[in-house]
């Protein structure tokens, strides 16, 4: 049995079994899917049925630790809410086990389409469709009453958007290693112009076309979102801080050859105030001031890429790419100013 770093699948297989005697038929084997910083994620199967295994990264202690917890809380929570996640089937706290925490979840079959040219295939009414079918999501997400799924507790919603902002500024302090024109001054200006959060709802946190799964209906043939996934900054806060992400996610930055690869130059993809109207009409949200949040996540983004590009002149980030990082940033601030300043 050859194991994918970071899963032992004799132990993995011993603690089903105990936990969940009869789900698995048969000896394991599995792949890793997703690895880097972020949390691991690994394919697993018996031969006959398939599984979803989620763990911190390799050497990584006690922060992420906490997500495992989180991750499964929220998606066992949703499970019965019109928000499509995996069916949550088991937590595992004990490090004894693969070295870390982990959780096991329902496997979904879908795509998570990641760059405009994996979206040429689907053409212009799918990649629409699609799209539009992401922001429905995040309504219904919104929609959710935490309390009455348990999650009333999740996080701490008062001053919000202020802690959010601190928390980002910190992280651009623990990055910096040269003059980067004109980022302070946008944080400054998000701070002076912070707007009024209406009422809190669950929050995914890092909600874009890569972090769902996408499949077409065999009946239909629409391209439904089959499950949201990616958890782990999911929290209770600001529901127009993910409609901001989303927007931004949504613009075209029109970089030739960029590391930076997003959805928005496929055809047929909406442009970020469609979406924006979408969310309005459907939720029935005031998003006067999504300008601000969307300015936000330009400045998030730009902090991101200057960690990366930072950890990269330090020699810790090796790939394709990465050299050119650093030349990104200033674009992102520009954008955040530009998104700020016109309202």
């Amino acid at each position: 049995m050859s194991h994918p770093p970071g899963l032992d699948l004799a132990q993995l297989r011993a603690h089903l079994d105990r936990e969940r005697p009869g789900l698995v038929g048969g000896p394991l084997s599995g792949r890793l899917i997703e690895g880097g910083r972020s949390n691991l994620t690994y394919e697993v199967s018996d031969g006959t049925s398939k599984w979803v295994v989620r763990r911190p990264p390799l050497g990584h202690v006690l922060a992420t630790a906490h997500d495992m917890k989180r991750e499964h809380r929220v998606i066992a929570a949703l499970h019965d809410t019109p928000v499509p996640v995996p069916e949550a089937l088991l937590l595992c706290e004990d490090d004894s086990v693969v070295g870390a925490p982990f959780y096991v979840m329902e496997f979904v079959d879908g795509t998570p389409y990641r760059t405009a040219e994996q979206l040429a295939p689907l053409g212009a009414e799918r990649t629409r469709a699609a799209v539009l079918g992401l922001v429905d999501t995040l309504v219904d997400l919104h929609a959710v009453d935490p309390a009455e799924v348990g999650l009333g507790d999740f996080g701490r919603p008062d001053g919000f958007l202020d802690r959010q902002l601190r928390r980002w500024g910190k992280q651009l302090d623990a990055s910096r290693n040269r003059e980067l024109a004109g980022i302070d001054e946008l944080q400054a200006a998000l701070g002076r112009s912070l707007p009024d959060s209406p009422a809190a709802t669950i929050v995914h946190g890092d909600y874009r076309l890569d972090n769902v799964l996408v499949r077409r209906d065999e009946v239909d043939g629409v391209d439904r979102i089959k499950a949201v996934l990616d958890w782990e900054m999911s929290t209770l806060g600001d529901p127009l801080t993910d409609l901001g992400l989303l927007a931004m996610y949504s613009a075209r930055l029109e970089l030739p050859d960029s590391p930076i690869s997003t959805t928005a130059s496929a055809a047929g993809h909406p442009a970020p105030a469609e979406l924006i109207e979408r969310y309005a009409a459907r939720s029935g949200r005031d998003v006067s001031a999504v300008s601000w949040y969307t300015a936000f996540a330009w400045f998030k983004l730009a902090v991101i890429l200057e960690g990366i590009h930072y950890r990269y002149t330090l020699g810790q980030t090796v790939g394709a790419g990465f050299d050119r990082i650093g030349e990104l940033v200033p674009v992102f601030i520009e954008h955040g100013t530009d998104t700020l300043q016109k309202g």
